[in-house]
């Protein structure tokens, strides 16, 4: 059994996350450049780092292994973890993978580019209940196919 590393500082599914690792007994590190409030649980840990644009993005990703699962929006943050062999799940259910991540850079890449010339691109669409019910399903098959504890004990 891995660890469930939650990229948190604009992190909407923490609560989600929790109820599966619960349901699973994942150990989960909630990391953050400021604390935030966790379930009473030593199962779960919020890890405040210091200030700076990728100091938890550092944290996680020297962090994170074989066996693990990296909760994440942030793109090169879930390339990196990929690399290392985390397997990595967005806050809408997307799984990043080998085959997927590339595209995701380019489009982050292209993204970045437009709005530097002054092109309008717009952020991510609001958390909609699908989206949170995608990731939960998303999360659960993957710490299943991790090998997490079964649902009834």
């Amino acid at each position: 059994m891995g660890t469930i590393y939650i990229d948190a500082d604009a992190c909407s599914v923490k609560k989600e996350t929790y109820k599966v690792a619960f349901r699973y007994e994942w150990p989960v590190r909630v990391v953050a450049n400021q604390y935030i409030q966790t379930p009473l649980s030593t199962q779960i840990v919020c890890i405040t780092v210091g200030k700076g644009a990728d100091v938890a993005d550092d944290w996680i990703a020297d962090r994170a292994e074989k066996g693990d699962v990296v909760v994440t929006n942030d793109i090169p943050l879930a390339d990196r973890c990929l690399k290392k062999g985390a397997r990595v799940v967005g806050q809408k259910g997307r799984e990043f993978t080998e085959d997927s991540i590339g595209d995701a850079l380019a489009g982050r890449a292209l993204s970045q580019n437009l709005r530097e010339i002054g092109v309008m691109t717009g952020g991510p669409g609001p958390m909609a209940a699908a989206d949170k019910s995608r990731f939960l399903s998303q999360l659960d098959t993957m710490l299943v196919a991790l090998g997490g504890k079964d649902a009834a004990g």
